[in-house]
This record gives C-alpha cells, sequence and structure tokens, in this order.
C-alpha cells in the first residue's frame, strides 16, 4: 500500500531538481516523460525514421549538459520550450550534417521542405496538443504509485474524467469535501513533482 502523500511532510525535492542533481531515478521519469514528446518533433521534422533514435539520444545529451543551466524565471519561460529549441537545434545539425549523404527516397524533397521553413518543428497544432496531453498523462501517471487507490480514484473522476464533485461523492459513498480534499492532495503533489516540467 502506497504511503500517501501529505501536507506538513518535508517538500520533496522536485524531478528537475533531482534530475539536476544527477539522480538516475529522476533522469529515467524525464525521458520517460518527454521521450515521446521528442520522437514526435523528430518526426514532424522528417527525420529519417533510421536516425531518429539517434537524434533522440544527442537530443538528451544535449539536455544532461545544459540542465544545470535551465532557467525558468522569466515570463514565458518553459522547459518544452527549452527543450524544443534543443531539439531544433539537434535536427538542424544533423540536417547539415547529412547534406552529402545519400537519402531515403523522397528525403531530398523532404530536406529541401526542411531549409524553406522557419521552424522544422513547426507541427499542427492538433497533433502537438494530443502529444503534449499524453505527456501530461504520463506525469500523473507517475505519481500516481503516492496514492491510495480511493484517493487516486477522486482524483480522476474530477481532474480526469470532468465528473462534479457531487456526483463523484456520491457514487464513491464520500463526502463532497473528501473528494475536494482528495484532488487538492493529488493536484499539489503533481505540482510539486512536475511543475516547472508541466508548464
Amino acid at each position: 500500500m502506497p504511503q500517501e502523500y501529505e501536507r506538513g511532510q518535508s517538500t520533496p525535492l522536485s524531478l528537475l531538481e533531482r534530475a539536476r542533481a544527477n539522480d538516475q531515478q529522476a533522469w529515467n521519469s524525464l525521458i520517460a516523460l518527454y521521450r515521446p514528446l521528442v520522437v514526435f518533433w523528430c518526426r514532424k521534422a522528417q527525420c529519417p525514421a533510421a536516425d531518429v533514435e539517434d537524434i533522440t539520444q544527442e537530443i538528451f545529451a544535449g539536455v544532461a549538459s545544459g540542465l544545470k543551466s535551465f532557467r525558468h524565471d522569466r515570463r514565458g519561460d518553459s522547459f518544452r520550450g527549452w527543450l524544443r529549441g534543443i531539439t531544433r537545434n539537434q535536427v538542424l545539425l544533423y540536417f547539415r550534417k547529412n547534406q552529402g549523404r545519400p537519402l531515403p527516397e523522397g528525403g531530398s524533397d523532404a530536406l529541401g521542405r526542411l531549409h524553406g521553413l522557419a521552424d522544422p518543428l513547426a507541427a499542427a497544432a492538433e497533433d502537438e496538443a494530443q502529444e503534449v496531453s499524453q505527456l501530461y498523462r504520463r506525469a500523473v501517471e507517475q505519481v500516481r504509485v503516492e496514492f491510495e487507490e480511493r484517493t487516486w480514484h477522486m482524483f480522476w473522476r474530477t481532474v480526469i474524467e470532468g465528473r462534479s464533485t457531487t456526483a463523484s461523492a456520491e457514487e464513491l459513498g464520500v463526502s463532497p469535501g473528501a473528494v475536494r480534499q482528495a484532488k487538492s492532495r493529488v493536484l499539489r503533489r503533481l505540482k510539486q513533482e512536475m511543475g516547472e516540467l508541466l508548464e
């Protein structure tokens, strides 16, 4: 049974703080959260499928070397925006390094289109919104183990499924106050763990 996070416990370090301190478990979590989004951006930039894994590794190597310098102190700064910039630079570097190399069929057309774009990661807003939604779901799943099943169900029904507090309370046989408290507890923990990463 998980030990449920309660207010009053010492505030744990966020995932980003632990990754900055070279905590391997934090790095694994960070990569699990963001790797699918990075792969999505690489594919949108029309990187050859055979090279996406190598480019992704280069991107996360750049994240590792620059994470301590990432700051979130100006309006508009976000980890996702910073990661997108690293991805964009690595994608452009990849195409520059491989200009003379024979590309897969259709690749030269893709390269030409890439050079004509201001941002090679520009994607249809709805496609990227769907990827970001999946990012949030992965983040939510990472804190799930810290909560008892009942608390988790109250949170899930109100936040993820969008049910009302009253309806959730009736379905679960608890007071509306208990539902609000469970929702608040999980959201507070999610913000502590992932705050800078999800803005």
